[in-house]
């Protein structure tokens, strides 16, 4: 072997042992995604804004009290007290009036709001439990992203593999024919022939290592792990596939778990509610009331303990006429939720058919695929063996040598793509994991 080929060889083992990847497997991947998902946070906060719209509305039906006090500077004004007593009254011009001070306590406990509380606090229960099914269905997403993505890096690694593997056997024809060549065995043309198809391997390599980094990086991202990080997906995640079913059962098994069907159906219930909370202003708003007065006029009048408590009554008459189109647009939002519905109907039995015959397809492929794998190794076995004894050309041997490898990662991918496949026609009936 030639200094070129160990120094190839070198090369590769040190680009190998540089780091020590890091071998995850698909469930490992799954749970660091959904621990640390940015998407899961965001929809978490949803939920809990959702929770404190609930809390809010609670809190409006508790005692409200307020505190106030004034103290005021005056002018000297004209007061004239008029009294039913025929009694001289001009003693009022002897009053000197020039600054006032009270204090006031006021509480209201609402009694009756025209049914807005309870009507209220349903809807704001209806649309939390619908932001709850949004962040499962966003957790289903992450789920499947995260599949697609191990997936993906499970392919870029593979095809750097295979294409290293074949670069190191394209150099090696390279100083075989070489040899050749100087010994007057082959033509220069068929040299260059070798020298050309291992410049477009290395081509070939060059992307495939490229596209191995970036989904590394789009792999930690989704993970939480630093981006420096080396990580190799685990074959075995690929190797067992699932039977399909038919598309019926799966429909209906998306019907009845998918979460935006089941957060949609929610939303029509919370509709329905502020129906009857825009009808709430047609009610009039009773409280029960009581306060505490304090008032000093220094030199005319002081109160020091004015006590008042009852029951107060209110009612909007502008409400009757006012309120119609608040009632139209409440019962406008529940229509548009339900035509929602159908369309979402519609794209449910198109996604799920969809998953389906691509998962069937993903299959077939797979088996194709295997039987391509070994055509080509037999294909080249014999192509090699038949250029040894200068039946065929130089141009059939590289063809039979680029269809093997293509086939071996046409196959891993392959793999890869069925499981994926899978996952999808499982996220589309909601029952991922």
């Amino acid at each position: 072997m030639s200094f070129a080929a160990i120094a190839l060889f070198v090369l590769a083992a040190s680009h190998s042992f540089a780091q020590t990847p890091r071998r995850i497997t698909l469930e490992e991947a799954v749970a660091l995604s959904l621990k640390n998902s940015k998407q899961l946070k965001l929809s978490q906060s949803n939920i809990d804004l959702a929770g404190l719209n609930v809390r809010q509305i609670k809190d409006n039906q508790l005692p409200s009290f307020s505190v106030s006090a004034s103290y005021l500077r005056m002018n000297t004004p004209n007061i004239s007290l008029k009294q039913n007593s025929s009694s001289d009254s001009s003693g009022a011009g002897s009053l000197h009036v020039n600054q006032v001070a009270y204090g006031m306590a006021s509480a209201s406990i609402p009694l009756f709001s025209g049914f807005r509380y309870k009507y209220g606090l349903e809807s704001a229960r209806f649309l939390q439990e619908a932001s709850k099914l949004d962040a499962e269905g966003d957790r289903q997403a992450v789920i499947q992203n995260t599949i697609s993505a191990y997936s993906n890096l499970y392919k870029a690694k593979r095809s750097v593999d295979l294409v290293s593997e074949n670069l190191i056997r394209e150099h090696e024809r390279v100083i075989e024919f070489t040899n050749r060549e100087k010994n007057g065995i082959i033509a220069r043309n068929d040299l260059l022939k070798a020298t050309l198809q291992e410049s477009n391997i290395q081509l070939a390599l060059m992307d495939a290592e490229n596209e191995l980094k970036i989904t590394t990086i789009n792999m930690n991202l989704l993970l939480g792990l630093p981006e420096s990080t080396e990580i190799s997906a685990d074959s075995s995640s690929f190797d067992v596939l699932k039977d399909v079913g038919n598309a019926a059962d799966w429909e209906q098994t998306a019907l009845t778990h998918r979460k935006d069907m089941a957060a949609i159906a929610i939303r029509q219930k919370a509709a329905g509610s502020d129906i009857k909370v825009a009808k709430a202003d047609l009610y009039p708003s009773v409280a029960l009331t009581g306060g505490y007065v304090a008032l000093s006029i220094p030199g005319f009048v002081t109160v020091p303990n004015a006590f008042n408590a009852g029951i107060g009554v209110s009612y909007n008459l502008a409400s009757l006429w006012k309120t119609g189109a608040k009632i139209e647009q409440a019962k406008t939002h529940l229509y548009q939720l339900r035509t929602n519905e159908e369309i979402l109907l519609d794209r449910v039995h198109l996604e799920i058919n969809t998953a389906y015959y691509n998962y069937v397809l993903s299959k077939k492929k797979i088996e194709v695929y295997e039987k391509a794998v070994e055509q080509a190794n037999e294909n080249y076995r014999i192509t090699k063996n038949k250029f040894d004894n200068s039946l065929v050309t130089t141009t059939e041997l590289l063809d039979a040598d680029v269809a093997q490898v293509q086939s071996e990662i046409n196959y891993a991918a392959a793999k890869a793509d069925a499981i994926v496949a899978y996952k999808k026609l499982e996220q589309t009936a909601g029952v991922i994991n």
